[in-house]
């Protein structure tokens, strides 16, 4: 009996995931959505649509789905905060709106205050993109126009969810300019892996010595500064709550994390950099990327009036996400890896998000 299972498992490894494809409805200008659903062998599965390219879940084995969003597509086209999308142009922050390249000077569309946010009134989440389904995978495209949300040149990009045996999720993303540009592009789901009404119990690791400091648009100062004494150390797993609290006038720390971790090892390489643990129900994520950054965000801004899946209602702090990234307000201080995708030089960029149990 235990080598038949054995074998069994060593064939699930093998199978390829499959796709199926269904409509999802239509946004208000009449554009059909759709959504596929990818699933493997072990019984983990992921559904994608093709409004923001959006993960609208994502299941391990035992069926239970760790992400926060929405039942239908109606909840997406609300004011919502990017759940599940493909964020860009430019995901997180630019100061004031605007920088400057090959001495030319951008505004772009301001959206956050003073400051422009992932990728301004109608970014990359709020677009209706073009998808191709795989054998065990989903293809996303999407041309953004030269001036799209005042950003120069056109931005052929492509974003691939593949589903491996492994139970993970992979996402790979591909940018071609046709003039050089910024581009800065992540995925923004909330993650909750226990069901419970705040993620405050949950266990985190991030493998980063210093993160960027921030000011009170947070807007990094530009300083790279070390975790260690800080509520921003996690390189020893750490409950999400334990400091959450805390507040700290010198590195404008107070109502919970939204900030930039500087995260170790050679960008552009695929490392394993961030783990979370739900001591209530055994579940873990881990995350994998070969970007520079990780914008470890708490749900501060959620404050239950956001009804969600199962007629949910979304409080404060009730889920997290690790926005795979390079640093916010790059494109202004040039310290920072740039964010510069030159005419000819695609941008190339991996995430892995994995799912277990303990």
């Amino acid at each position: 009996m235990l080598r038949t299972a054995l074998l069994l498992t060593a064939v699930a490894l093998c199978l390829p995931a499959a796709v199926k494809k269904e409509a999802f409805g239509r946004t208000p200008d009449g554009q059909a959505v759709e959504i596929f659903t990818l699933s493997n062998a072990a019984g983990m599965t992921a559904r994608i649509m093709t409004y923001g390219a959006t993960v609208v879940s994502l299941a391990g084995p035992d069926g239970f789905d760790v992400l926060l969003g929405f039942d239908s597509l109606a909840g997406y086209l609300q004011e919502q905060p990017y759940m599940g999308a493909i964020v860009g142009r430019y995901g997180n922050r630019i100061a004031k709106g605007r920088f400057s390249l090959n001495g030319k000077s951008y505004s772009l569309a301001v959206n956050n205050g003073a400051n422009a946010l992932h990728g301004g009134l109608r970014g990359f989440d709020k677009r209706v993109w073009k998808a191709t389904a795989k054998a065990d995978a989903v293809e996303f495209t999407y041309r953004s126009a030269a001036g799209e949300e005042g950003y120069p040149g056109q931005l052929d990009v492509t974003v691939t969810y593949t589903l491996t045996a492994g139970n993970e999720l992979r996402i790979d993303y591909l940018a071609a300019a046709s003039e050089d540009t910024v581009a800065n592009l992540t995925n923004h789901a909330y993650f909750n892996l226990s069901g419970g009404a705040t993620i405050l119990d949950h266990v985190v690791r991030i493998d980063a010595d210093r993160f960027t400091p921030v000011d009170a648009g947070l807007i990094p100062t530009g300083e790279l500064r070390a975790v260690a004494g800080t509520p921003f150390d996690f390189r020893k797993a750490t409950a999400i709550g334990a400091r959450i609290d805390a507040r700290d006038q010198q590195i404008q720390f107070g109502g919970g994390y939204d900030h930039n971790w500087a995260l170790n090892g050679g960008a552009g390489t695929l490392r394993k950099v961030i783990e979370a643990y739900s001591p209530r129900s055994g579940r873990v994520l881990t995350v994998a990327t070969t970007e520079p950054g990780v914008q470890f965000y708490t749900g501060n801004f959620l404050d239950g009036k956001l009804t969600g899946k199962g007629k949910r209602q979304y409080v404060r702090r009730a889920g997290f996400c690790f926005e795979t990234q390079h640093y916010p307000d790059s494109p202004n201080r040039p310290s920072f890896p740039s964010t510069v995708v030159k005419k000819g030089v695609p941008l190339r960029s991996t995430t892995v998000w994995g799912l277990s149990r303990r």
